[in-house]
């Protein structure tokens, strides 16, 4: 049913649980997964505008691209394990505009994605991240809610 998964992450702990229904979706006949994680450019403008110089920038969005490539091959060699063919894409962007790009380029069965990202404002109902994604998108998305107390 769902032959190929885009999972966008943040590798927050809503991702990360977004990341246990997607080795579920194994069962269901799901071969392959595309693993995206964006560098926020809105981070990077926040920077800029602290007037931060041009190479610590630089430095820090190699650091982040580092940490990103070390988090996603654990989840690679994971998903490798169980039996899906994986790639891995690391963008610098706006997160909703960069999963819309690849939706588009790699025309997934679903995205799955976490309800929420870092930010984890708790009076939202939804991250602004995965509400974009939900409205703009043309393939089907399954939103994995964090887990709530009450």
């Amino acid at each position: 049913m769902f032959g190929k998964i885009l999972y966008p992450t943040d590798f927050s702990d809503v991702a990360t649980k977004a990341l246990d229904y997607i080795k579920q979706l194994k069962e269901a006949g799901s071969q392959e997964v595309v693993i995206l994680h964006v560098i926020n450019q809105r981070i990077i403008d926040g920077l800029m505008r602290h007037a931060m110089l041009e190479s610590d920038i630089e430095n820090w969005r190699s650091k982040a691209r580092e940490v990103a490539d070390e988090s996603m091959a654990e989840m690679r060699r994971d998903l490798e394990a169980i039996g899906f063919k994986v790639t891995c894409l690391v963008k610098t962007g706006f997160p909703w505009q960069k999963i819309l790009a690849v939706e588009e380029a790699e025309s997934p069965s679903v995205i799955v994605i976490g309800s929420h990202g870092r930010t984890n404002l708790g009076e939202v109902l939804l991250g602004s991240v995965s509400d974009r994604v939900i409205r703009k998108c043309r393939r089907p998305v399954l939103v994995v809610k964090r887990d709530t107390t009450v």
